[in-house]
């Protein structure tokens, strides 16, 4: 029984191991683009782009097809030789028996499609397109979970600052509750200092409920069951975000072939134009080879309609010339032409708009990152004022008004510190984003603390 209990805690050891280690943002973001459920749709879309180039390969490839029919003809049509031709009366005779069978096999070769060859260079764009949908999806993925990181990391921030607060409060109770009993105090400023104390409570208890909601979006976008528990290390999250991508500093260093989503469209340019020429292409003549082998048999009754069947083969070639379908093709080359202009001009579009989310992200990420220097420096001298207003206290030469205004001057720059810092976190991947650099920034992460 001993060896079995061993042997069971040997076994669950690095499951253990594996709970208790620590998930850096890069961790999170491998697990993520593994095991991330929208991973499998985009699979399936490759596989979809392989199935249609197949499928467009095929219509040039030899078809072959067998065919047999059996007919029981329960009135047999009668034919009319004129008269004369055999004798001075119209002859009636049937050309076929009650049963006739044909079985035959035959082979078809497009010689020349222009359309066909046409339409086989959207393979390439097809597959293209699948990829760079896949890369997109990772890119989602990527931001997704940077965003919910981050976001954790601000909660945890806010945490420790609310939880210190609170212990400055519940210090402050107690020497106020002493001197109240001494006389030296009123029961007003106790109650002053309570209803501060309760209130942090509160903000505990939200920015709790907080970081458990960000760390089930983590979860959600790393494809993690919701109800294992995952530990997370934030402490290096500004670490991550605070280097500013080398392209701040060189407004020519973008491009918007960065850009996943102006790639696609690209592609979707290019189908377009594939797709008009093909139309086109439909108006030139067609040409196929055919070859067929069967047989055919007649007899009053079913049995001799398969013994007696009489073998025919032949071979041909079949030219088709489109002649009176000009209307309805020019109306379906006139919208395919257009489409493609309108992709055109869009990607021109395109272009401009995320040169402009970049230049705006680029100036958001400055501005945040002042923003975060600045209220760090007010927190350093919100707090050496609340220190010196303590000691005042203490000393008994200043009141209890002072030191609460200071305390709340403290919260006040400690909130601004925290909605600057998240605002920046944001504005540093949608950064990253605008630029189509979220590939570049997660293979960059340190994998220190991979587990």
């Amino acid at each position: 029984m001993s060896k079995n209990i061993i042997f069971l805690l040997l076994a669950l050891l690095p499951f253990r191991l594996a709970a208790q280690s620590s998930w850096s943002l890069k961790t999170c973001i491998d697990y993520g683009l593994k095991n991330n459920r929208s991973n499998t749709v985009y699979a399936n879309e490759k596989k979809i782009a392989d199935a249609k180039a197949r499928e467009a390969l095929a219509a040039y490839l030899p078809s072959i097809g067998v065919t047999s029919t059996l007919d029981d003809n329960l009135k047999v049509q009668v034919s009319v030789i004129p008269a004369g031709i055999f004798g001075p009366n119209d002859l009636r005779v049937a050309f076929t028996k009650q049963f006739n069978t044909n079985h035959l096999a035959r082979v078809d070769q497009t010689i020349y499609d222009q359309s066909l060859l046409t339409g086989l260079k959207a393979n390439k764009y097809n597959v293209q397109q699948a990829q760079l949908n896949q890369r997109q999806n990772d890119e989602t993925i990527i931001y997704n979970i940077s965003t919910a990181y981050s976001q954790i990391f601000v909660y945890r921030e806010q945490l420790n600052l609310l939880k210190a607060n609170q212990e400055t409060y519940k210090g402050q109770m107690e020497i106020i509750s002493l001197r109240v009993k001494k006389g030296t105090a009123l029961q007003k400023d106790a109650d002053k200092v309570a209803v501060d104390y309760n209130n942090a409570q509160s903000q505990i208890q939200v920015a709790e409920s907080n970081l458990t909601l960000a760390e089930n979006q983590l979860k959600y976008e790393m494809g993690y069951p919701i109800n294992t528990a995952l530990a997370i290390d934030s402490t290096a999250a500004s670490d991550v975000f605070i280097p500013v991508a080398p392209a701040l500093a060189n407004n020519s260093a973008f491009t918007a072939d960065n850009r996943t989503d102006y790639r696609i469209s690209q592609v979707n340019a290019k189908l377009l134009e594939i797709d008009e020429s093909r139309i086109k292409a439909g108006a030139l003549p067609k040409l196929t080879a055919y070859a067929q082998y069967g047989f055919i048999g007649f007899g009053d009754r079913l049995g001799p309609a398969f013994s007696g069947m009489s073998p025919y083969s032949a071979i041909g070639l079949k030219l088709n010339i489109p002649l009176f379908d000009f209307f309805k093709r020019s109306a379906q080359y006139s919208q395919a032409k257009y489409k493609r202009l309108n992709a055109q001009e869009n990607l021109k579009l395109d272009e401009d708009k995320y040169h402009l989310d970049y230049e705006n992200a680029r100036t958001k990420v400055l501005k945040e990152q002042s923003n975060v220097e600045n209220n760090r420096r007010n927190i350093q001298l919100a707090q050496s004022v609340f220190s010196t207003t303590d000691l005042q206290l203490k000393k008994g030469t200043t009141d209890l008004t002072d030191w609460l205004n200071a305390q709340n001057s403290l919260k006040e720059a400690q909130n601004n510190y925290l909605n600057s810092l998240y605002a920046f976190f944001q504005a540093r991947i949608d950064l990253e984003k605008a630029g189509g650099t979220l590939k570049t920034f997660y293979t960059g992460l340190s994998s220190a603390h991979e587990n």
